[in-house]
């Protein structure tokens, strides 16, 4: 069972950075692979990012790459979005996942979602 927060959401002007984190509990965070995704108003459920167990392969969905990264601490149990060059179609709520599945597409453990606005 691996329980999921994630933080550091909120509003941001266009062009700007923003990280999120998600703290992971319980246990063997490191056997499994981690995933961001995001869902805005009227839209499905979206892929972002995601990273491997080591942390050593990431993947990216086009609308990100080059403007998000999805680093791992795998012994303080986090992962992180780093957002930059951040769009108002980013606006969304962003969940973090785990997954025993490398690349993350779905989650097994879903957190609860921390929301970014982004304004033009």
């Amino acid at each position: 069972q691996v329980q999921l927060v994630e933080s550091g959401g909120g509003l941001v002007q266009a062009g700007g950075p923003l990280r999120l984190s998600c703290a992971a509990s319980g246990r063997s965070f490191s056997s499994y692979a981690m995933g961001w995704f995001r869902q805005a108003p009227g839209k499905e459920r979206e892929f972002v990012a995601t990273i491997s167990w080591s942390g050593g392969s990431t993947y990216y969905a086009d609308s990100v790459k080059g403007r998000f990264t999805i680093p791992r601490d795998n012994a303080n149990k986090t992962v992180y979005l780093q957002m930059n060059s951040l769009k108002p179609e980013d606006t969304a709520v962003y969940y973090c996942a785990a997954s025993r599945v490398y690349p993350a597409r779905s989650g097994d453990y879903w957190g609860q979602g921390t929301q970014v606005t982004v304004s033009s």
